[in-house]
């Protein structure tokens, strides 16, 4: 350890990223962003819909789904069009939309 109690084998997140999944701009990093930006889609869904006391029956049929289909939704947030993504935010939590792209 450093004078000030830091252990010098401390590795940031950035750090941990590069060295166990790949460099920024590698195939292997944006595969991991992508999914990792898929799961928090999810995560903010079923966060939204708890807040509300929502079920994920209620929330599917605020929106004419199944419940299996939010189920998907909450655990992996992949493949939604921006219009089912817009219908779950907009009708069925009562939301808004921002999306944002960075290039």
């Amino acid at each position: 350890m450093n004078e000030g109690g830091q252990n010098m084998n401390t590795k940031t997140l950035s750090q941990l990223e590069d060295q166990f999944i790949g460099p920024k701009g590698t195939l292997q990093r944006k595969q991991y962003e992508k999914e990792l930006s898929d799961l928090r889609i999810g995560y903010q869904i079923r966060y939204g819909r708890l807040k509300l006391d929502l079920t994920q029956e209620d929330l599917a049929e605020r929106i004419g789904k199944k419940r299996e289909f939010i189920s998907r939704i909450e655990n992996d947030g992949s493949n939604l069009t921006i219009k089912t993504l817009r219908d779950i935010v907009e009708i069925g939590l009562g939301g808004n939309l921002k999306i944002e792209v960075t290039v």
